[in-house]
């Protein structure tokens, strides 16, 4: 029997951050929660800082996540914006790494590719497919919390395949060459 794994999912923002908490027990994956942490009526940036370190603190404490996956910041023309984001997403890890959570991080590309196989997918087409893949109705106003959702699925998605994860294969070669037993007609 395969053990249960809880994956914590975050799309960064300094506005409303979503996230996304699946329980993976062996080929069956749940959805724990989905929402966002809503930050725009907070004025100071630090202060924002700071309430996105409590609160993600406290979904580690609640949920007890295994692992954590996060949304790499994409290179957009703003610079502060993009200063505004990072520091963000270091926050967040912060939070996983102070509970010894390993951390992954995703492009959003990379992310939308994993869900849809287009890594130029809407928001809307990802939401769409979480649907489908998860068996589920997904009633949310807020995109950032499917969004969550996704790169909690993609980091699952990247662990269980033969040449995605860490410590795995990164090329078939390698994997028929690390599982030989695995291949039919050896």
């Amino acid at each position: 029997m395969e053990k249960e794994k809880v994956i914590l999912g975050v799309d960064p923002g300094t506005n409303i951050l979503g996230y996304g908490i699946i329980k993976v027990s062996g080929k069956k994956v749940e959805v724990l929660t989905l929402d966002v942490i809503m930050l725009n009526k907070i004025p100071d940036h630090a202060v924002k800082l700071k309430a996105i370190f409590e609160k993600v603190s406290n979904l580690i404490e609640q949920y007890l996540p295994d692992e954590m996956a996060v949304e790499a910041p994409f290179f957009g023309k703003n610079v502060q914006s993009m200063l505004k984001l990072g520091r963000a997403q270091g926050v967040i890890m912060a939070a996983g790494l102070n509970r010894g959570i390993p951390i992954q991080e995703y492009s959003p590309r990379k992310i939308k590719q994993s869900i849809t196989g287009k890594g130029g997918a809407s928001k809307e087409q990802v939401a769409g497919m979480l649907e489908s893949i998860l068996n589920t109705k997904i009633e949310h106003r807020y995109m950032d919390a499917t969004d969550g959702l996704a790169v909690a699925l993609c980091h699952h998605y990247q662990l269980s395949s033969p040449l995605g994860g860490s410590g795995k294969s990164k090329s078939w070669d390698q994997f028929i060459k690390n599982n030989p037993g695995r291949i039919s007609g050896s």
